[in-house]
């Protein structure tokens, strides 16, 4: 089979920018997140919402952005994307106050909705078996991309905000700004690289337009094989009714449809959105301070991109089943760890430091906390909780007997584990489960599941801090990856190197 490699490599890229924009619009906000506090006077809740706004409208779009992807075609609707992302950086960086900062973040998940939903769409449809894997997993590879430059970037604008450049030092304690507006740039680049793609030749297929698609496929795999392609996307289509949603609960749907929704919940569930979004807050919890905090956060995003370079290597030549089961051991192990790191953390503040950092704290000197909950609270009792937002870093840092090397690894080798196995691979079996004529309106319904579980997860997290502790919310993220690695083994079939059509007839009949 004649197979333009090259062509059908760069226009997955270019699709797959939605997913670099998508990385970094979520991300972003880990650096952000307490600067916020101080600056809009947030609650752990309050902050959580902050977090948490985008993947609540994103929850919405998912379920939007596929039937509407098939009502004006792929491209189009990455481009709205595109166009979202840029409003969303631009109206966050100027917000004066926190509910237009959280309009912007709305704003935003619209967009991350859609490209989260249709640009893996429009990659497998573009793509021959031998290379679908890895195209689609370019989405996943720039999305990883996208999280460890929005970590850079944070970085860099935080230390160039303490710089005596006179350019960046006035930024100060608005270094915040720059951090959630630089992204509109890259969204502008996007827009325009849209306009040198074609439209899906399914899309095109599904609504009868047959020459157009014909002429697209021929681009991607030659004369011969398109000819082939376009019989088999007419067969799976002979029912030209439109989807609905009650589709997906009929009987022949129901071995698909359990394996997309339990592998939707098993990847937001662990906890993989509460490290990413919350990574320098994590961090500091360990008592290394700001800075190194998010000096380590990087390190989550270089290491995040580094695994996910593994998988799409390896996930057409392994399968998706080894790579998920893999993954997902790994994932409880460094879960279990965190949980024993933090949980056999102590909590001493000497008398120097607590006359240092305020005579208030000057009562608790000498004593000894074995939960982080307690010491946070006997903090806040003598100092007030406004103190304690504003300089909880430093506190923990004098306080905290801990081996914060344990918490890297366990955070790290958690987030390598996620990258190799069930990051990439979800969107990969998303793309390959359905059949043609449903596969917008179920990865539609699969991702809003998904989203909805993201959105959780990231608003209680703070929360799950405040009130149960570091140790148990790593455990329980732990033993929720071990229940989900036992019934994603028992149902996942093996997936790799069949055509679309193949696996359609073999799953659904």
């Amino acid at each position: 089979m004649q197979v333009n490699t090259r062509y059908t490599t760069r226009v997955a890229l270019v699709v797959a920018i939605g997913g670099f924009l998508m990385g970094f619009e979520a991300s972003v906000i880990s650096g952000v997140v307490t600067f916020l506090a101080a600056e809009f006077h947030l609650g752990q809740l309050e902050l959580g919402w902050a977090v948490a706004s985008l993947t609540l409208t994103a929850t919405f779009a998912m379920m939007c952005a596929g039937p509407l992807s098939d009502r004006v075609g792929r491209r189009p609707v990455l481009m709205i994307a595109a166009l979202l992302f840029m409003a969303s950086a631009i109206a966050a960086a100027v917000a004066p106050d926190f509910a237009t900062l959280v309009f912007a973040r709305l704003v935003g998940g619209l967009a991350v909705g859609a490209a989260l939903i249709v640009a893996p769409m429009y990659i497998a449809e573009i793509s021959p078996a031998s290379l679908r894997g890895r195209t689609v997993s370019l989405n996943q590879l720039n999305i990883v991309v996208g999280i460890s430059a929005a970590f850079f970037s944070n970085y860099l604008i935080l230390k160039l905000g303490h710089s005596a450049l006179p350019l960046f030092s006035s930024l100060g304690d608005e270094s915040w700004r720059a951090m959630l507006g630089i992204e509109a740039l890259p969204a502008l680049g996007y827009l325009v690289l849209l306009f040198t793609v074609p439209e899906s030749p399914r899309w095109l297929a599904m609504h009868g337009r047959d020459d157009e698609a014909r002429r697209v496929l021929e681009r991607f795999c030659g004369r011969e094989q398109s000819q082939r392609d376009l019989e088999a996307i007419r067969a799976s289509l002979a029912n030209r009714a439109r989807p609905r949603i009650g589709e997906l609960f009929h009987p022949s749907m129901r071995l698909v449809l359990t394996i997309g929704v339990t592998v939707a919940v098993l990847q937001q569930i662990t906890g993989i959105n509460a490290v990413f979004y919350y990574a320098p807050m994590i961090f500091e919890q360990s008592g290394i301070g700001t800075d190194a905090s998010f000096m380590q956060a990087v390190l989550v995003g270089l290491v995040n991109l580094g695994f996910t370079l593994v998988a799409i290597s390896q996930i057409d030549r392994l399968g998706r089943r080894p790579l998920l089961g893999f993954g997902l051991v790994g994932v409880a192990a460094c879960m279990l760890l965190l949980a024993w790191g933090f949980g056999t953390a102590t909590y001493t503040l000497d008398a120097a430091d607590a006359a240092r950092l305020s005579p208030a704290l000057e009562p608790l000197a000498g004593e000894t906390w074995h939960s982080d909950v307690e010491f946070r609270r006997a903090v806040i009792a003598v100092a007030g909780n406004d103190f304690w937002q504003g300089r909880q870093a430093e506190i923990v840092s004098a306080a905290i007997d801990a081996n914060p090397g344990l918490i890297l690894a366990g955070v790290l080798g958690f987030v390598a584990s996620f990258a190799v196995s069930i990051g990439p691979v979800m969107w990969v079996l998303f793309s390959e489960l359905f059949p043609n004529r449903l596969r917008g309106i179920a990865i539609s319904f699969v991702g809003f599941i998904n989203s909805a579980v993201s959105f959780s997860v990231q608003l209680v997290f703070p929360w799950e801090l405040e009130r149960i502790g570091n140790s148990a919310t790593f455990l329980l993220y732990g033993l929720l990856a071990i229940a989900g690695l036992v019934v994603v083994m028992r149902v996942l079939p093996e997936t790799n190197g069949r055509s679309l059509e193949e696996l359609e007839a073999k799953l659904v009949g």
